[in-house]
């Protein structure tokens, strides 16, 4: 099998994740984006690890677990937030969340 396989196939998966982060307004689709975008970097990480003769073979498959742990963690917290906001809002569209705090002083 060709490397460049693997190469291409993560391209497109980062590419469908960086899409998916700039278009979509539902925070729950946001943060399955940037899991495609973590898992076309797992993708890379290893087929580098396997293509490439490196001084120390594995590094590859010990950063891609990093990765994984990493966004398991992301995960966690995002859904955290997602489910917080919503119990505040009933919603959970990106475009509606105020970040400079106006809104409560406003409110209140």
């Amino acid at each position: 099998m060709h490397v460049v396989i693997p190469y291409v196939v993560a391209a497109l998966l980062f590419g469908l994740g960086v899409y998916g982060v700039l278009r979509r307004r539902n925070a729950i689709l946001v943060l399955m984006a940037v899991e495609l975008m973590l898992n076309a970097v797992n993708l890379i990480l290893v087929t580098a690890d396997v293509s490439l003769r490196s001084a120390s073979p594995g590094t590859g498959g010990v950063l891609a677990l990093f990765v994984i742990v990493l966004a398991a963690a992301e995960v966690g917290v995002g859904l955290a937030i997602v489910l917080q906001f919503y119990r505040m809002r009933k919603a959970v569209v990106v475009d509606e969340v105020r970040l400079d705090g106006d809104e409560e002083r406003v409110a209140g």
